[in-house]
Formats: structure tokens, C-alpha cells, sequence
């Protein structure tokens, strides 16, 4: 897995929406980058609505939010439009963005890891909880406080 001090692996991939987000497009501000095994279950709800709800904090800080699921492009644009979710979400159906962080399961799922990135693209915290909650607390605690 990725560590703290290491600078977050670049990726290219598309987004809810169809279109496409390369990571390093958004250097310069600080970001969370978190991947969730599945979109549209529990788990994974209560974490993308907890960063939907505090999305207007992050956004006047310049903190950019991005999730990641292996999930492909129809199934991200579900899940944003069913919870109004804001922010972009990766559809790492190569699990190749998913892989390059080392969080891919053998069951070809992300584990639930959060990646909290500089502006200068380090990781700077990782939360690795199967709990939903502390990830957006955390991130909170570490860009918003």
C-alpha cells in the first residue's frame, strides 16, 4: 500500500459523468481521495454522504474530494445522482487506480482506505478503516480544523 511521505500514484481514468480525471490535474490544493468496495450499499453510502454533507467546508477550503470504486461508469452515475453526490467518482473497472494504491482485495474489490494528499501530491494521512465514519471524520479533523 501506499505510504505517508510518498507522493500519490497518478491515474487517468473516467469519472461519473463519462468524462475523465487525472489526479495531478488537481495539485496545487489538498484532496481526499477515498475508494469504497461498492456504490449504492450501506457502507459505502454512509461514507459518501458523510463527505457530501461537509462538501461546501471542503470546497471553501480548496480541499478536493474524490471517490474510487471499481465500479464502472453507469453504476457511479447512479450512485452520484440517487444521493446527489457532488464530487467525482472513479470508475476504476481496470482496478488498475485501485491496484496502484494497493488496496485492491482478492475479490477484486477496493478495501474501504482514504488517502489524505498535500497540495504538492504526498500523502500526507491514510485512514484504513472497514467503518465508514471515521474516514470523513478524519479528513475533516486534518482539512477543515
Amino acid at each position: 500500500m501506499v505510504g505517508v511521505g510518498e507522493l500519490a500514484p497518478d491515474f487517468d481514468a473516467k469519472i461519473s459523468g463519462g468524462t475523465r480525471l487525472k489526479l495531478s490535474s488537481l495539485r496545487g490544493a489538498p484532496v481526499v481521495l477515498y475508494f469504497y468496495p461498492e456504490a449504492d450499499t450501506p457502507g459505502c453510502t454512509v461514507e459518501s454522504k458523510g463527505f457530501r454533507d461537509f462538501y461546501a467546508e471542503f470546497q471553501a477550503r480548496k480541499v478536493h474530494i474524490v471517490g474510487v470504486s471499481v465500479d464502472d461508469v453507469a453504476c457511479q452515475d447512479a450512485f452520484a445522482l440517487k444521493y446527489k453526490l457532488p464530487f467525482p467518482l472513479v470508475a476504476d473497472t481496470s482496478k488498475d487506480v485501485a491496484t496502484a494504491y494497493g488496496v485492491l482485495r482478492p475479490s477484486g474489490r477496493a478495501r474501504r482506505v482514504t488517502f489524505l494528499i498535500d497540495p504538492a501530491g504526498k500523502v500526507v494521512e491514510i485512514v484504513d478503516n472497514p467503518a465508514a465514519p471515521p474516514h470523513v471524520e478524519k479528513a475533516r479533523q486534518r482539512f477543515l480544523s
